[in-house]
């Protein structure tokens, strides 16, 4: 290796992972991108992320184990070893991604549940303030939280999981944890198919095809009569929710990423802009597209390998 030390963030998403690889400032130098393998091996998919990290030190001219320190953002729950266990979102019962990252690097390795990673990123490279809530709407539902600056993990690093809270106290649509009436059950873009199919079973018609129906179909078929009553009931499960995250931790600033926010901001942030102080009693805090995009969750994670 040449020069200055270099570290490096990986994002493991339910349906992505993404790997950057930056100098001491934070500058980047060399970014990877692919799907996240969907298998029940978890050693499979750590050895798929730390092929995604080695195409990162690729582009960036160095080798794996010229990086000093790693940091990792991923999907939850998590354990205290290192680990992703039983995440709702994929089928693997267990993902050794620390292990799998220390063995090919040699580096120091910290890992984050992926939405506590986009709330450093947004403190870090987007001047998030003191009390702020960074909540993605994605293959699934999380926030990460800092509040009077400092950033919440809990247990196990699991805080904020605020994807199993349940909105609908009926219970109607089962979530990926086995769970009823989670907010992800409603919300998360893998599940919106489903819920569709929920609605129409209500009665309301469509002229989609339900059997191959995708979150980006309902979106792009707002006029459709059922994709009109998911969108609009979709407004409210988020609204529903994100009150939730300002009740419980007062922030002033609500960042909101992940595909389906960012892809879609129109339908899906900005309702909870309009509808959000009809359902706080507290002071309604700013909601804002996160201004980093897709890679706010890597940034986190590179945040997470930086010197302080």
């Amino acid at each position: 290796m040449s020069g200055e030390p270099r570290y490096a963030g990986i994002d493991v998403g339910a349906t992505n992972t993404r790997a950057v690889v930056a100098n001491a400032t934070g500058e980047v130098r060399g970014r990877a991108r692919d799907r996240t393998t969907r298998v029940s091996d978890g050693d499979r998919v750590a050895e798929e992320v730390v092929g995604v990290l080695r195409e990162a030190c690729g582009g960036a001219g160095v080798g794996p184990d010229d990086l000093k320190a790693v940091g990792i953002g991923a999907i939850g729950p998590q354990d205290d070893r290192g680990g992703v266990v039983d995440p709702p979102n994929h089928p693997a019962d267990r993902i050794p991604l620390v292990a799998a990252v220390e063995a090919a690097t040699g580096a120091s390795v910290r890992l984050r549940n992926d939405a506590v990673a986009g709330v450093i990123a947004e403190r870090r490279f987007a001047d998030a303030p003191d009390n702020a809530v960074y909540l993605t709407l994605s293959s699934g539902v999380g926030a990460g939280v800092v509040v009077d600056g400092h950033v919440l993990t809990g247990s196990g690093g699991n805080a904020a999981e605020v994807g199993h809270i349940t909105v609908d106290s009926t219970g109607a649509v089962a979530c990926g944890c086995g769970g009823r009436g989670h907010w992800e059950a409603y919300a998360a873009g893998t599940n919106l198919p489903a819920y569709a199919r929920h609605v129409h079973g209500e009665g309301v018609e469509t002229d989609l095809d339900l059997g191959e129906v995708t979150a980006p179909d309902l979106f792009a078929a707002p006029d459709d009569p059922l994709a009109a009553e998911v969108l609009d009931r979709l407004a409210r499960w988020n609204t529903l929710g994100a009150a939730a995250l300002v009740h419980a931790y007062a922030p002033d600033l609500v960042s909101v990423g992940g595909a389906v926010a960012c892809n879609n901001p129109a339908a899906v942030v900005d309702p909870v802009r309009e509808r959000l102080p009809d359902h706080v009693v507290t002071s309604v805090p700013e909601v804002r597209v996160t201004p980093l995009g897709d890679e706010v969750v890597v940034r986190g994670a590179l945040a997470l390998a930086l010197p302080e």
